[in-house]
């Protein structure tokens, strides 16, 4: 078998990355919290694809428990893809630093407590990829979700840093960016139709870049230029508008 260890496996987006994965010839971890109710998506996977999916309980949260759930894999994955991610509430972290926190633990304290160890792993076998979803939103912070962008942008680094590092055991490590993606989470959003993509659109470009052995990618692809252009807008300018 060949597993794939997808982390937040409950998002939109984890469920398109899994069934593309499983389609593909795959294995699948399915891996969070409560993860008893992935239990028919698991099954119809399972279905579908001929094709193993395990549903495993995993709090991103829960750092002292990350390598006992690692160990116990009976099987070590061939890559993970972290999904795993929590937008929270500008305006309720601005004066609760509980919700902070949050956004950051999710988004990457937790995220880096398990990556470590799997690319621990992974450099001694030499083998392997690593696959983080970042976002457009930590290229450059704005006032409506600088915390949320914040906790991406040290993601970003974090895993450049890590691509460095594992080179030279040849294992790839991908940074997704995702722009405007219509999920649960931005359920409610006036979302622009144009920059919008679909869990699907984001699956088929996490597969493709990631068997094509990419660094970096933005998801749609317009947002590479997107951001290019919200980059060089100077400081002092940047500072007075509202995007």
């Amino acid at each position: 078998m060949s597993y794939i260890l997808i982390i937040g496996a409950k998002s939109d987006i984890a469920k398109s990355v899994a069934r593309k994965y499983a389609e593909n010839g795959y294995d699948i971890y399915l891996a969070a919290r409560n993860s008893s109710e992935l239990e028919d998506f698991a099954n119809d996977i399972n279905l579908r694809t001929q094709k193993t999916a395990i549903c495993l309980d995993l709090d991103i949260l829960d750092i002292a428990s990350h390598e006992s759930f690692y160990n116990r894999l009976e099987e070590k994955p061939l890559g993970i893809i972290s999904v795993a991610g929590y937008l929270g509430e500008q305006d309720k972290a601005q004066v609760d630093f509980n919700e902070s926190k949050k956004i950051i633990d999710t988004n990457y304290v937790g995220i880096v407590s398990l990556i470590n160890i799997v690319a621990n792993d992974f450099e001694k076998r030499k083998s392997g990829f690593i696959v983080g979803i970042s976002s457009v939103a930590g290229d450059r912070g704005r006032k409506s979700n600088y915390i949320y962008g914040s906790a991406k942008a040290a993601l970003t680094t974090y895993l450049s840093g890590l691509r460095n590092r594992l080179h030279e055991a040849n294992i790839q490590v991908l940074t997704v960016k995702p722009g405007f993606v219509a999920t649960k989470m931005t359920e409610g959003m006036d979302l622009p139709e144009k920059l919008t993509a679909q869990p699907e659109e984001v699956a088929n470009d996490i597969f493709n870049a990631q068997q094509k052995g990419k660094n970096v990618l933005y998801s749609k692809w317009i947002w590479r230029w997107v951001m290019v252009i919200i980059k060089s807008i100077p400081e002092f300018q940047f500072k007075k508008m509202s995007i």
